[in-house]
């Protein structure tokens, strides 16, 4: 497609100045004055309660309920979990001072919410009735991060956490993977960016977790974007927080406990997956305006009551629809809803009202088509759903084209010449080779996949040390 915004940096020429152009151009955030956080602009934030509402509704579906818990974890809460607080203490804010006095205790500043939840269900969960607890929090963290960038790392952002307690260990385990699917879910359906899905190694796996699960985006310049993970915990938070309940056989027994989450991250996700020099490409269904009308020669006698009439007939259809009656001209006006990301744009003037017709363009290919106004609603609904296809295939001959196999540590690194890319390659298991891999090649493990066809290396031998391998693991440079 022909570039239409100048001021958008290529994103051949410089990605990272591209990403951030568009970020700003799209009015999606602005930098605040509070150093390291960000101001979410309404564009950018009808997105997340797009992302909110759909991934809220499907958790429901299975039974979760929305809580909410206090922002602040005092000191002897958090230090309970010995691994959990050792993990997160380099990113912790403290609280030192209040109402102009010293603390007794100094509190933290929620980097997440496993301490509060545990507390909580000491005090709610007392026999196996009482169990499953299915709850999940939308709020906000705080994590001291060194460096930021727009939506990927900051030290204040949106998510939702999840947090679950089960009388088994098997069902526990089901929660886990029945969440990681749910993430795949959302990014594959509705946000059209298909994911590696697999298991973390135990030195990328979650603070105080037994076993951490992810879902692993590719960007368009083939670097790794964690999009979403789940937790299986074990018994090891109940019994750090002394949360017992009374089995079937009258005996006390702890509870198996899960944690899951995503962020506002995904809205850099999405910018990275789709996006390209014109500026944003927004799935369908999280698009806050999936149809843009513009009205062709609006000065003329019935243009902008044509123009309505049509908008009203699409939102009555239930398409997020909207119009530009502005006094700007046509050419800026194709160029904004462009840089907008709005998958589809239709004009409509004097010469479509007297033919009953208005002209369909797509954010993705640029192709235009007439069509009848009648029945446009249908119209509009196939060529969302052909959109959200096109741009999902579009990102999985990215993935595809992008993950190569490497038996060496030399093939590692010489398939990262030119950009970056997904390496598939051997690991005997052994903590210290995974370190020397990155040491040696920049390449960190995102995960070892579940699916078959990424085991291309089950049965090799491990580039480092050269033993047997137990997994092949996918490894790249990630946000």
């Amino acid at each position: 497609m022909e570039k239409k915004v100048n001021d958008i940096t290529s994103m051949d020429v410089d990605f990272a100045q591209w990403y951030t152009d568009i970020v700003k151009k799209a009015e999606l955030a602005d930098y605040s004055s509070v150093r390291g956080c960000l101001v979410i602009r309404p564009y950018a934030y009808a997105i997340w309660e797009n992302i909110q509402r759909i991934f809220d509704a499907m958790i429901k579906k299975t039974g979760h309920k929305n809580v909410y818990m206090p922002m602040f974890i005092p000191e002897s809460l958090l230090q309970k979990e010995k691994d959990h607080v050792e993990g997160f203490a380099p990113e912790v804010a403290w609280v030192t001072r209040g109402g102009g006095a010293e603390l007794e205790e100094p509190m933290c500043v929620r980097p997440t919410s496993e301490t509060l939840f545990c507390d909580h269900f000491k005090h709610i969960v007392h026999s196996y009735r009482d169990l499953p607890v299915l709850y999940n929090q939308w709020c906000s963290v705080v994590r001291w991060e060194k460096t930021t960038r727009p939506f990927l790392r900051s030290r204040e952002f949106l998510w939702q956490e999840g947090h679950t307690l089960h009388l088994t260990e098997e069902d526990a385990r089901r929660e886990t993977l029945q969440q990681l699917d749910a993430y795949e879910t959302l990014l594959q359906d509705h946000l059209c960016i298909p994911v590696i899905k697999g298991q973390k190694t135990d030195k990328e796996k979650f603070a105080g977790a037994e076993d951490t699960y992810t879902c692993e985006a590719m960007m368009h310049d083939g670097k790794a974007l964690q999009s979403a993970t789940s937790h299986y915990f074990g018994d090891g938070f109940a019994r750090a927080f002394d949360i017992q309940f009374t089995d079937k056989d009258n005996k006390l027994a702890y509870p198996f406990q899960t944690s899951w989450g995503s962020t506002t991250r995904l809205i850099g996700a999405i910018i990275m997956a789709h996006g390209d020099d014109s500026g944003l490409v927004l799935p369908p269904d999280v698009a806050p305006t999936q149809v843009i009308v513009v009205p062709v020669a609006q000065h003329k006698e019935g243009v902008l009551e044509h123009a309505n009439a049509l908008l009203e007939k699409l939102r009555a259809a239930g398409i997020r629809a909207d119009i530009d009656e502005s006094d700007n001209s046509l050419g800026w006006k194709c160029a904004e809803y462009e840089m907008r990301g709005v998958p589809v744009r239709l004009e409509i003037g004097p010469r479509d009202i007297e033919a009953k017709k208005c002209v369909l363009v797509r954010r993705d290919n640029g192709e235009k088509t007439v069509c009848d106004l009648e029945g446009i609603e249908d119209k509009i609904k196939e060529e969302l759903a052909a959109f959200a296809k096109a741009i999902f295939e579009k990102a999985k001959k990215n993935l595809e084209d992008n993950t190569v196999d490497a038996e060496t540590l030399d093939e590692m690194i010489k398939s990262q010449e030119g950009r970056s890319r997904f390496v598939r390659a051997p690991w005997c298991g052994d903590e210290a080779c995974e370190v020397a891999i990155k040491e040696k090649t920049g390449l960190a493990s995102r995960c070892i996949p579940f699916a078959k066809e990424h085991h291309t290396h089950d049965g090799g031998v491990c580039p480092v040390c050269g033993k047997k391998a137990l997994h092949t693991v996918v490894f790249g440079v990630a946000y």
